[in-house]
């Protein structure tokens, strides 16, 4: 079994990340980086919250905290009999799935564009959330596409700081960090080199 493939299970964060086979370019234009955020939303929202996201063009990078049981079973009751952490999965499944047909039909292509399958690793401590957060939000510096983290337009980031992100989630994710303050100064300090 792969490094870094676990079954996703409910009321749990997780970073989720994948990149192109053989390091390739996932994301072609600003439009497939809309659209990804788009499917994401559109499908995984009914199992978990996003909480951070970074997406570069050969990878990303996605905070989740999946919700729970009942609140799963209530969106699939025509799955019953299926565990909750494949209908997790499967959520995700179909982002990438249909994120492929549609770069595959407009870019002429054929064939997978994620490794599979794709990764996810349980957070365990609210140390390690705040170390994702700002290790999500630091790669595009940490991958020399900008240092300008803050402006970075594939990132929840800006999203955050400007409160255009779900407002419980924003407050929580805020709260981790003290304040706003701290989290801006902790992402500026932040070192994704090291």
């Amino acid at each position: 079994m792969k490094k870094y493939v676990t079954n996703l299970e409910p009321n749990s964060f997780y970073h989720i990340f994948n990149k192109g086979i053989n390091g390739n370019k996932i994301f072609f234009s600003s439009q497939n980086y809309s659209y990804f955020l788009k499917l994401l939303k559109d499908k995984v929202l009914s199992v978990s919250g996003i909480y951070a996201y970074c997406f570069l063009p050969n990878h990303f990078h996605i905070l989740i905290k999946t919700k729970s049981e009942n609140e799963i079973r209530e969106s699939f009751s025509e799955k019953a009999q299926i565990d909750v952490d494949k209908i997790i999965s499967q959520q995700f499944s179909n982002v990438f799935n249909s994120y492929t047909q549609a770069v595959n039909k407009n870019y002429s292509r054929t064939g997978k564009l994620f490794e599979l399958p794709f990764r996810r690793r349980l957070i365990t401590s609210d140390d390690y959330l705040i170390k994702t957060i700002l290790y999500i939000h630091n790669n595009p510096k940490k991958h020399f596409l900008t240092n300008e983290i803050f402006s970075y337009q594939h990132s929840s980031l800006p999203q955050i700081l400007n409160n255009n992100q779900n407002g419980k989630i924003t407050k929580e994710i805020i709260s981790l960090f003290g304040s706003l303050d701290n989290f801006r100064l902790l992402h500026q300090n932040y070192d994704p080199i090291k």
